[in-house]
């Protein structure tokens, strides 16, 4: 299956950006050899307010990440003023498909300005001004965008919360980078939940944020929920005492434009901190040559823009490119298996980008659903969150495309801000499960645990020598964890954290987290966190987390649970453990098997040896290995026995 190869339709390669895999490998030398160069040319499909000084000032041995220093723009004035200012004030910028099939609006890119203006002038009669912190917790609604856009106008950096985190999660992140203000909403739908406690999940973390003032309330549902007087105030009361006007703050290339918490393998999500210029360029720019962007095109990225991948690839990047982006607030299988095809049939979508987990959860239910609606306006597919397995590919491929779509499968982090691995869809021969060639910029290099590079094809641990503009710049108020947990196991290298294969092709296959984070339906989750939450469980002594192989998720989350002495583990505590995860840390991480043992294998040094309960988790006891180490070795027979 793997060596299987799919050639770009010529009928694509010939209208393609880059159209040969000659013309993609001359320029891919020159963007290594003679990166300034490169660069500066890219950079010209921004619209600077000042030159830059100099293109880039990058060193992965000092830890020093700079590009295009001394140069300003605005971020919010390229996706949206310049626009309209050529013209393209009519072009639709938002298709937002709500919950309810029937629900939607289009926004233009003039309506767009108008509602971003307002809302930053709104902000600032707040009081926020240039470096601020705005934290923003809110569904899938089209004031989100509004809200990210109107921060990025201010120069105030803005701080996504996903919509399905807990109290305790949105309260620890505003605490992290000291928020000013919270941008909420009433209540949310998503599905078939039709009262999600937005509002009331912020009142209960704002009960430890000493740093809030304000709290701005959009009313999606028109639920009655609490108002605080003082503090609380509605999006649209906001509005009608603030100017419809707020020029764009003049930003430098390095100042930063949002902050956005990636869980790490300790407890605490990091702050991953990226800039104006040179994210907003490596997003628009991956954003066009990926998906092979054209101005008449749909586009529909499926994320959430609680995650990275919706704030580069439904918002920054497409915005920039003068795109036509949708929005959809609801999930794939709300009121059915069809609505995702359903809505591509309605916009005409034409370039579609969606996560493994959504396609084999789709696929599980057979073709009858997307059979009955007209796909015949897709022109490519994409794929990211994780790696896509051949099964899901080809379903994709065949099913979805119906054989004449390029899939583009994506490999990138939210600490690189955008693509780093990816087919080009006019000139790059794909292969099912492989992210296949560094774009532009990007060095990557497989090495052995001792930090050798291995050359050909290797199995190894996947690390950077060079990452493009877009990367991230530190830990928001702890550069040492960021030197430390991506610069420190392989000084003058950026460590991924994934393992991957290179076959004889060159090609990437990404193999997986190494380290003590999961990769759950696309979303990172730190092993650390999980324990956490259910070891705050009544009867709760022990707890180590796991991945392993879940056939919708990817990979699903596995705990071993030692109860305290004389408390036995039963349906009630295995229901108190999900709950403990679900309040702690959100629904997203909720294990999926809990498996109750009087102990943990554990050196004598007290380590959990998690290579052993993986195995154990796998349903592969005989692929353990080693276990001489251990202090009770006895432990891991009891395991498997209790696995069984």
């Amino acid at each position: 299956m793997q060596s299987q190869r799919f050639y770009p339709p010529a009928h694509f390669s010939n209208a393609a950006h880059i159209k040969t895999l000659s013309e993609y490998t001359e320029r891919y030398q020159e963007s290594i050899q003679n990166p300034d160069a490169f660069w500066a040319r890219e950079a010209q499909r921004l619209t600077w307010i000042r030159p830059w000084d100099t293109v880039r000032d990058v060193d992965f041995h000092d830890v020093r990440i700079r590009w295009f220093a001394g140069g300003q723009l605005n971020v919010a004035y390229n996706c949206v003023d310049r626009h309209v200012q050529r013209g393209l004030g009519q072009r639709t910028a938002i298709i937002w498909e709500g919950n309810e099939p029937g629900q939607s609006r289009k926004i233009s890119y003039q309506e767009l300005q108008s509602q971003i203006e307002h809302f930053a002038a709104a902000l600032r009669g707040l009081g926020v001004k240039k470096g601020d912190r705005v934290c923003i917790f809110m569904q899938m609604i089209p004031e989100l965008p509004v809200a990210m856009l109107a921060c990025a106008r201010l120069g105030a950096v803005h701080s996504v919360v996903f919509g399905a985190f807990s109290a305790e999660s949105l309260r620890d992140r505003i605490n992290d980078s000291c928020c000013k203000i919270l941008i909420t909403q009433d209540t949310g739908v998503r599905g078939n939940k039709q009262d999600i406690p937005m509002k009331a999940k912020g009142d209960l973390a704002l009960r430890e944020t000493p740093s809030i003032e304000k709290v701005i309330v959009v009313k999606r549902t028109g639920a009655t929920i609490a108002m605080q007087s003082g503090r609380d105030i509605y999006l649209h009361d906001l509005l009608a005492e603030a100017p419809p006007s707020c020029p764009a703050e003049p930003m430098d290339a390095e100042d930063p434009l949002f902050i956005l918490y990636t869980s790490g393998s300790t407890g605490k999500p990091k702050g991953v901190l990226h800039t104006t210029g040179g994210y907003l360029l490596h997003t628009a720019l991956t954003h066009e040559l990926v998906f092979d962007y054209r101005p008449e095109d749909i586009y529909w990225c499926t994320a959430d823009l609680g995650w990275v991948t919706g704030h580069s690839y439904i918002i920054y990047g497409p915005l920039c490119n003068a795109a036509t982006t949708v929005i959809y607030e609801g999930v794939p299988n709300y009121p059915d298996f069809s609505r995702f095809w359903q809505i591509i049939e309605k916009y005409k979508v034409n370039l579609f980008y969606t996560a493994p987990t959504a396609l084999r959860a789709l696929m599980r239910e057979g073709d009858g659903w997307p059979g009955q609606c007209d796909l015949s306006s897709l022109r490519l597919l994409g794929s990211v969150g994780e790696p896509i397995k051949a099964p899901e590919w080809l379903w994709y491929h065949h099913m979805i495309g119906q054989g004449r779509c390029p899939i583009v499968d994506t490999w990138w982090q939210t600490e690189t801000g955008g693509i780093l691995i990816s087919p080009l869809p006019g000139a790059t021969p794909t292969k099912p499960g492989s992210a296949t060639l560094p774009f532009f910029g990007v060095e990557p290099v497989l090495l052995d645990p001792s930090g050798k590079e291995l050359h050909g094809e290797a199995s190894g641990l996947l690390c950077l020598k060079s990452a493009g503009p877009g990367q991230m710049r530190t830990v928001y108020g702890d550069h040492e964890r960021f030197k430390q947990t991506y610069f420190s196991q392989f000084p003058g290298y950026y460590f991924t954290g994934d393992g991957a294969r290179r076959d004889e092709d060159g090609y990437y296959w990404i193999t997986g987290r190494v380290d003590d984070v999961l990769n759950v339906s696309g979303h990172r989750i730190g092993t650390a966190e999980v324990e956490g939450a259910i070891g705050m469980t009544a009867g709760v002594a022990e707890a180590a987390v796991v991945g392993f192989p879940h056939d919708l998720k990817g990979q699903g989350i596995y705990a071993f649970v030692t109860p305290m002495q004389g408390i036995h583990g039963s349906t009630d505590l295995e229901k108190a453990i999900k709950e403990s995860v679900r309040q702690h840390i959100g629904s997203h991480a909720t294990p999926d098997k809990v498996q109750f043992t009087h102990g943990l294998p554990k050196t004598r040094s007290g380590k959990i040896m998690r290579r052993i309960l993986r195995k154990i988790a796998e349903n592969e006891p005989d692929a353990i290995g080693d276990i001489s180490t251990l202090a009770d070795p006895s432990v891991v027979e009891s395991l498997i026995a209790e696995r069984k």
